[in-house]
């Protein structure tokens, strides 16, 4: 980083005091220079991701520091489940995190300037060369409130096609399976992934998977 980690993080609040907020009876959040500089600040920071290391106080009166992450654009990311028919679309997905190839949907980080509908038809188009015929929003979910501090928007999208796969992000193949199938991937571990549970829930809940 350019600049320091104690001057990044007073600019950080400044940007988006949302992310600094005090909850009666939470985690309090220390905004002491001294408290700051001792408990690091914005220690990492890259076009994607935050690393902050906030100064707080537990609610017994101790005081000590807390890490989270938080994604480098206010905007929330999004996950969309495609539907194409009464079917669903999952793609093949290798992550550099689990070091493992997944099952999942297709989702994206916040776009800085675009809207959560903009930014799902775009990772939609991105990463399985479908074109959104109709979105529907499924609220959003925080992925890990333990260490990150995103929301991130559910959708369902129904389209009529898929097309070229984003082979440049490790996407290798896309299955088209009934929502039932889908079900079933998850209940027998084939699915893992947190998002992709998510959204086939709110998705069966709204109604529009079987």
């Amino acid at each position: 980083m350019s600049e320091e980690p104690t001057d990044r993080y007073a600019r950080l609040r400044e940007e988006r005091p949302e992310l600094f907020r005090n909850e009666p009876g939470g985690i309090e959040i220390l905004t002491d220079p001294a408290a700051v500089e001792a408990a690091g600040g914005v220690v990492y920071e890259d076009p994607y991701v935050l690393l902050v290391r906030d100064a707080v106080r537990f609610p017994n009166g101790y005081t000590g520091a807390y890490i989270r992450a938080v994604s480098a654009t206010a905007e929330p990311g999004c996950v969309v489940l495609p539907l194409l028919g009464d079917r669903v679309v999952l793609i093949e997905h290798y992550r550099h995190a689990t070091r493992s190839w997944q099952w999942e949907v297709p989702r994206g980080f916040g776009t800085a300037g675009l809207t959560g509908e903009a930014n799902a038809a775009k990772e939609l188009v991105e990463e399985i060369g479908a074109k959104v015929r109709e979105l529907v929003p499924l609220g959003s979910v925080h992925p890990d409130s333990g260490i990150t501090g995103d929301r991130v928007l559910l959708f369902a999208a129904r389209i009529d096609a898929v097309g070229r796969l984003e082979t440049g992000e490790a996407i290798r193949r896309s299955l088209t399976v009934s929502s039932a199938e889908a079900e079933a991937m998850i209940a027998d571990g084939r699915i893992t992934d947190g998002f992709t549970i998510a959204v086939m829930t709110r998705a069966r809940l709204a109604g529009l998977t079987a």
